[in-house]
């Protein structure tokens, strides 16, 4: 197998993804739909997740649009010959074709979204269906139904940086292999941008109905979680799709669209060191990052066979049985990809292979995920120690409840550190190993390893998506077999696969954070290859002195510092402004739900039928204007302290925002998983008192529960999921505009 062969199964791999997906939905979508009452159920919450969508992307497209616009007149004026990429199209042509991906990157980014929800709003109510029958039947229909997501959107991610790369390598005459990998962070952008909105409108959505659903219905009716009676649940349903499925699509499509871009930029310095040394096939280096990616969506297709088991089987073990196979399979096409890519003529470095030591680095990267998802799972799932103690902790109240889960929340951020730093430390550790030198004596090895080992993260992409999905499915299914009043055996096996489906969603989230740490980094430094190729413009030119690189970043420099000062600043100002919008539209909801039951008293006794779709319209209309300002804070800051403070106060924005970006997202996420599971761990009767008397639904524990994960809802749905997009559109917003910052 060589490096052509290789190279050709980037689109075969892309394409045969996308084949399987609509295998998938067509087996998910020919399943039984149940009883008449659970498809009047599931098709209101379709049309009102359509609705939302609709809107939302409209907003967005509009956006994007006019960001294009403004992205292409600022580069085309700023990137002049002396600065620019490439020379050659300075001005107008490199101010266009950066447009050109911007709005590429964009649509693709609103297709990942708007296919995850379409599809997971049509298998809702064939998992609630299934559950009738069998949870296994259930468990296949709601991962299967996720897995149309997951496929699509790597596929879409994977073929639209191949497709851009190529088509300006080949189209336009003066661009090499080297200099293409820059004129398309465009496209990292433009996804960046469009998920940064996606995540931000569907997580104020679907957490403001959450909260007020419960807050309203559980505590002060009494009534159980997704009744009738309850104005605001097909808001909280629809929620479940548009903030879950369509924000964490477009959130994980602009991850690996970037990570891939960035890779490619770091692959450029090997490039140049491959070519001098006269090893075979030198545009390997860069076109390593896609080549992995295929591989990993082959073993993902692969693994979809292994998701079954036995009624009685906890599901998690089901769904882990499927990622195992995964990595495995991830394992053997790293293996077959770093041997046949990185041929080095014979050439070994430390009495080994070159390629042998970049293998390494990407099994850290696969370790890595697998770390972070069993770290999650600890934290997140209700058969470990956090779970247990907040849940004991209700017993004497909400603010002893809420104490607990904070406390739960920043213990995390102690082995998430860790295990970033371990992973980064590793991996540049095996890249140094491998003796990439430039002429100049610089090391570009270590850093093309963490590349290489966010690029082994990033493999199993495409399953932990579909793991994500699986929860807002079997939430639906819930939600839907209790609406429409389901025998107690389907509610019983959605209540369970509505368990395991926090878990999954938790576990992506602590996922999509270690991979945007890991990217965050990669990112970085490619900011800093693009300005110095800037800066080295300048100098061959004579417009700046020699010896002016970019080398390091001095955060004793009181531009840089304050630079870095607004960059943690800008993560706890951003989610204050999403956790606030939640608040603000949650207190409307729950003024309306109070309305109708004072105003509508049949509700009660099933005599009169809430009024759903105002509780739709209000959270809509709230979501879409809430989502605006948290989002042009984001993009604006970089821009502003870059104009101010010059390129490399960026560079100090970037390190310390990604890092108090994590921190903060890990809070977040693992301490609202906690929250929310906790709460379903009482509801399952696993709690009780001294006595030994189940503290059950309905009991001031449960109470207490219930407040405790309302407070963690907007963390770990809309505040947490946020910050990942922030982390890295903070990169490509400044890997894009970096002519601007020069000095």
């Amino acid at each position: 197998m060589g490096v052509q062969t290789l190279q050709l199964l980037i689109p075969v791999a892309g394409l045969v993804a996308v084949l399987f997906a609509i295998y998938l939905a067509r087996d998910v979508l020919s399943r039984d739909k149940g009883p008449q009452a659970m498809q009047d159920v599931g098709d209101t919450i379709r049309e009102g997740a359509d609705a939302f969508v609709k809107r939302q992307y409209s907003t967005i497209g509009v956006l994007a649009l006019v960001g294009a616009v403004i992205i292409g007149l600022v580069i085309g004026i700023v990137e002049t010959r002396e600065v620019a990429d490439v020379p050659d199209l300075a001005g107008a042509p490199i101010g266009i074709m950066t447009a050109i991906a911007f709005l590429v990157g964009a649509a693709c980014s609103m297709a990942s979204g708007i296919i995850g929800m379409t599809i997971s709003v049509r298998s809702n109510v064939r998992t609630a269906a299934a559950a009738r029958r069998s949870l296994v039947e259930a468990v296949q229909v709601a991962m299967r139904g996720g897995a149309v997501s997951g496929f699509l959107v790597v596929a879409l991610s994977l073929l639209g940086v191949w497709a851009i790369f190529v088509a300006y390598e080949t189209f336009i005459g003066d661009v090499t292999v080297a200099e293409a990998p820059f004129l398309i962070v465009g496209f990292g952008f433009g996804a960046s941008f469009v998920a940064l909105f996606a995540q931000l409108g569907g997580g104020i959505y679907t957490k403001a109905a959450d909260v007020g659903s419960d807050l309203v219905g559980k505590i002060e009716a009494g009534i159980p979680e997704d009744d009738p009676r309850n104005a605001a649940v097909i808001a909280d349903l629809v929620g479940d799709n548009v903030g879950d499925c369509a924000g964490r699509g477009a959130d994980l499509f602009e991850s690996t669209a970037a990570e891939n871009i960035g890779a490619m930029i770091l692959g450029v310095a090997a490039f140049a060191i491959a070519e001098a040394a006269g090893w075979p096939n030198p545009e390997a280096w860069i076109f390593f990052p896609l080549v992995v990616r295929a591989f990993g969506l082959l073993a993902t297709i692969v693994a979809m066979f292994f998701i079954r088991g036995t009624e009685t089987e906890n599901p998690m073990n089901i769904l882990n049985r499927g990622y195992w196979v995964t990595t495995a399979l991830s394992v053997v096409g790293l293996a077959i990809t770093t041997f046949v890519m990185m041929d080095t003529a014979g050439t070994t470095s430390n009495g080994l292979p070159t390629w042998i030591w970049f293998f390494g680095a990407g099994i850290v990267g696969l370790a890595t995920s697998v770390v972070f998802v069993y770290i999650t799972q600890y934290y997140t799932a209700g058969t470990f120690r956090p779970v247990r103690e907040i849940a004991e902790a209700s017993k004497t109240g909400p603010a002893t409840n809420i104490i607990s889960g904070t406390a739960v929340g920043f213990e995390t951020t102690f082995v998430t550190a860790i295990t970033i730093g371990v992973a980064l430390i590793a991996s540049h550790w095996f890249g140094q190993q491998a003796g990439l030198v430039t002429p100049e004596g610089r090391d570009v090895g270590g850093i093309f390893g963490t590349a290489v080992a966010t690029m082994g993260m990033l493999m199993t992409t495409a399953y932990i998506l579909a793991m994500d999905t699986f929860g807002p499915i079997t939430d639906n299914a819930g939600g839907i077999a209790e609406f429409s009043r389901a025998e107690s055996g389907a509610r019983e096996i959605t209540d369970r696969l509505d368990a395991v489906g926090n878990t999954t969603k938790a576990l992506t989230k602590g996922y999509a954070i270690a991979s945007a740490s890991l990217a965050a980094f990669l990112l970085f430094s490619a900011y800093i290859d693009k300005v110095n190729l800037i800066l080295g413009n300048q100098i061959a030119a004579g417009t700046r002195e020699a010896g002016t690189l970019l080398e390091s970043v001095n955060l004793a420099d009181v531009g840089v510092f304050v630079a870095a000062l607004i960059g943690a600043m800008l993560v706890y100002f951003f989610s204050s402004l999403a956790i606030r919008a939640v608040g603000k539209t949650a207190q409307s909801i729950i003024v309306e739900v109070r309305r109708q039951f004072r105003e509508m008293p049949g509700i009660m006794d099933y005599t009169q039928r809430p009024d759903y779709a105002r509780v739709v319209d209000i959270t809509t209309r709230a979501a879409l204007r809430e989502m605006v300002a948290p989002g042009l804070v984001a993009v604006a800051t970089p821009i502003v302290v870059g104009l101010l403070l010059g390129h490399e106060a960026v560079a100090g924005l970037l390190m310390v925002g990604t890092i108090a970006g994590v921190m903060l997202a890990t809070v977040l996420n693992n301490g609202g998983g906690a929250w929310d599971n906790a709460k379903k761990y009482i509801e399952a009767g696993h709690l009780t008192d001294d006595q030994g008397a189940v503290l059950g639904k309905g009991t001031p524990a449960h109470a207490a529960a219930v407040v405790g994960d309302t407070v963690g809802d907007p963390f770990k749905d809309t505040a947490g999921p946020s910050l990942h997009v922030l982390v890295k559109l903070l990169a490509t917003i400044t890997l894009v505009l970096a002519p601007l910052f020069i000095r």
